[in-house]
């Protein structure tokens, strides 16, 4: 666990500042199995997470659901037969917050679980 799960999302505004070069290279190493992946033009943070079956990615799916809802926070997840890619980025800014890298870490958290 990262000290980066035991933090909360704030509230975000269209003017949030984006993560620095700095901070990015503070936060990654914190959750290394995930990797930065620019998408229509917009970095996101990307993992996918392995599973025995169908019924066990829903499952996870399900409780990234439930942390979105609770940190107000929402990813794009794609949930296949024995797998599960969540993408973090924030969406009123079109870039990397702070939030994407706590969001990362708890749901590392989850996997865990």
């Amino acid at each position: 666990m990262t000290d980066l799960a035991k933090m909360k999302c704030e509230a975000c505004r269209p003017d949030a500042p984006v993560v620095t070069e700095e901070e990015k290279q503070d936060f990654l190493p914190r959750i290394p199995d995930w990797k930065i992946q620019t998408e229509d033009g917009i970095p996101q943070l990307v993992r996918t997470y392995r599973f025995s079956n169908f019924a066990e990615a829903l499952g996870f799916t399900n409780r990234v659901g439930e942390l979105a809802e609770t940190e107000n926070h929402h990813p794009a997840i794609l949930t296949e037969w024995g797998r599960v890619t969540v993408r973090w980025w924030t969406h009123k800014i079109h870039n990397l917050h702070r939030n994407d890298f706590i969001m990362a870490s708890k749901t590392d958290l989850l996997a865990q679980a």
